[in-house]
């Protein structure tokens, strides 16, 4: 284990030789100064302290001041503050400083070793027994993976290797998260085989199907706008499960989950097919051939999605069969989103108020196009990470804030996740093929059989044929598809970005999130 190196600032340092010794003989390194001034050259030079002794009171710049100029240094160093003023004015000021713990002189030697195992030691054992756990865990999460599971087998799973991965997160240890990695790839794999085995039979109603993007408002949603209280959905587009469960924090700081429940989204995982099922309470085949003019396929020019709300009042009136009121709002600006927030509250007198964002669909989609966000986002951690910061500093937050306060009921769900795509797979077709990298669809194509899910017959999983000839596939696992041309320059500003359409947990297997203000 490394040694740890503490940084003590004292105008009395000489007094505090016991101290000192006591700690030298525990193991740890010390640095010691005797001023603010020596303080802030040492911590700036020596960029290897764990954790900072701070003096309240210092001639020349004080404590707390000495605080704030490490803490623009660095914010992460915990820093404990050692003052022999009690008075609670003070201990505020330099709480609300961000100290990580202060003592009350004269320190004892024991108090001082107490304090560096909480703040050191603690995440350091935390870590350790994170990565122990997760060792013992693997092989049970193994077999589950290769014991034939279910629709619900598989959502607890997905739930378990997101736990893993969210508490690795904190632990640091790239190995175990390489190997958690491996053991994702591998559940991908067989959830590959096992959607491909049961879509049909999903999309045609047999039993033991999952709730899916087009029954999704039928069994979650509508059956609690009779509740007496007004009711949002906010569907926060590309919104994948540990991204819910990254922001989750925050919101429970202002809401009771009530439930977590999840869907399948339907095939292609990708927003024109999903998102337009959601809405209209119909497969995309259906939307078709009921409303023709509302829907557009992959080859069309226009925007696949610009009749969402007619189809959702569309669905209302024929499921519901009473007058409500209604309002959809599609946020795809950051001027739209500060309106959105600013009038939030004006939303209580609808029935029911929908909310599309679309903020994270451009997250995804702009890392693939802009070189600093590929350095924000550059693995999952970033990525949820990224997720989390732009949530907090969002007008969606400021509108969950507001409506913390009111009484009504809040829903947060999504149309489908995204891979981080890694295996570039070889296809060809020709000019009306999709340029989606996790599914085609078009005449003729060619393509690596193990690496797809084939629909020859569209309209039996509950697609359109843009023609007779027309055929869809998927991509498995973390695979993405390019074309022969200009094949290696694609595969490079490609690889490691964050796609969907195709078969994966992460785009498959979707949140809906019940909420009830505190």
């Amino acid at each position: 284990m490394a040694v740890i190196k503490i940084l003590w600032a004292d105008d009395e340092i000489d007094m505090l030789k016991p101290q000192l010794f006591f700690l030298d003989k525990k193991g740890y390194e010390i640095v010691t100064v005797t001023n603010g001034h020596d303080a802030l050259e040492v911590f700036e030079e020596e960029r290897d302290v764990d954790v900072v002794f701070l003096d309240e009171s210092m001639p020349g710049i004080s404590g707390l001041e000495t605080l704030a100029k490490l803490k623009e240094i660095n914010s992460n160093v915990p820093i404990v503050m050692i003052t022999k003023n009690e008075a609670e004015n003070l201990m505020e000021e330099a709480i609300g400083s961000q100290i990580d713990d202060y003592l009350i002189k004269p320190v004892n030697p024991n108090q001082i070793l107490l304090t560096l195992k909480k703040l050191i030691d603690n995440k350091r054992l935390v870590s350790e027994k994170t990565v122990t756990d997760y060792q013992v865990e693997f092989r049970k999460i193994l077999m589950e993976i290769n014991s034939g599971l279910d629709v619900e087998g598989w959502v607890d799973i997905y739930n378990k290797i997101i736990s893993w991965e969210l508490k690795l997160d904190q632990s640091d240890t790239q190995e175990m998260m390489d190997i958690l990695q491996m053991q994702k790839t591998e559940a991908n794999a067989e959830f590959s085989k096992y959607v491909s085995k049961n879509y049909a039979s999903w999309v045609n109603g047999e039993e033991g199907a999952p709730v899916m993007s087009h029954n999704l408002f039928k069994e979650y949603l509508l059956p609690r706008l009779d509740e007496g209280q007004p009711t949002f959905l906010f569907l926060l587009d590309n919104l994948r499960y540990d991204q819910w469960k990254i922001i989750e924090p925050m919101i429970s700081s202002l809401y009771h989950v009530r439930e977590e429940q999840v869907f399948y989204s339907i095939l292609p995982t990708a927003t024109q097919y999903s998102r337009n099922a959601i809405f209209a309470g119909m497969l995309p085949r259906d939307i078709k051939k009921h409303y023709g003019s509302w829907w557009l396929d992959d080859y069309e020019e226009g925007g696949k999605n610009m009749f969402e709300g007619e189809l959702l009042r569309s669905q209302i009136d024929r499921l519901v069969r009473k007058p409500l009121k209604i309002d959809y709002q599609k946020i795809t600006n950051v001027n739209a989103a500060r309106q959105m927030s600013d009038h939030i509250l004006n939303s209580l007198q609808n029935n029911l108020t929908v909310v599309v964002y679309n903020f994270i669909d451009m997250l995804s989609h702009a890392r693939t196009e802009m070189e600093v966000l590929k350095e924000l986002a550059g693995d999952e951690k970033a990525y949820r990470s990224l997720t989390r910061s732009w949530f907090e500093n969002s007008p969606l937050w400021a509108a969950f804030e507001k409506l913390s306060e009111k009484k009504a009921q809040i829903f947060i769900t999504t149309d489908h996740g995204t891979i981080r795509v890694h295996r570039p797979s070889k296809v060809i077709g020709d000019k009306q093929t999709t340029t989606n990298l996790r599914y085609k669809s078009g005449r003729n194509l060619k393509f690596e059989k193990k690496d797809v899910f084939e629909m020859r017959d569209p309209e039996a999983f509950g697609l359109p044929k843009a023609n007779l000839s027309s055929s869809y596939i998927f991509a498995k696992e973390d695979r993405f598809f390019l074309y022969p041309n200009n094949y290696n320059k694609y595969n490079n500003l490609f690889t490691d970005t964050f796609q969907h359409g195709g078969i994966s947990l992460e785009e498959i297997i979707c949140p809906f999130i019940s909420l009830k203000a505190k």
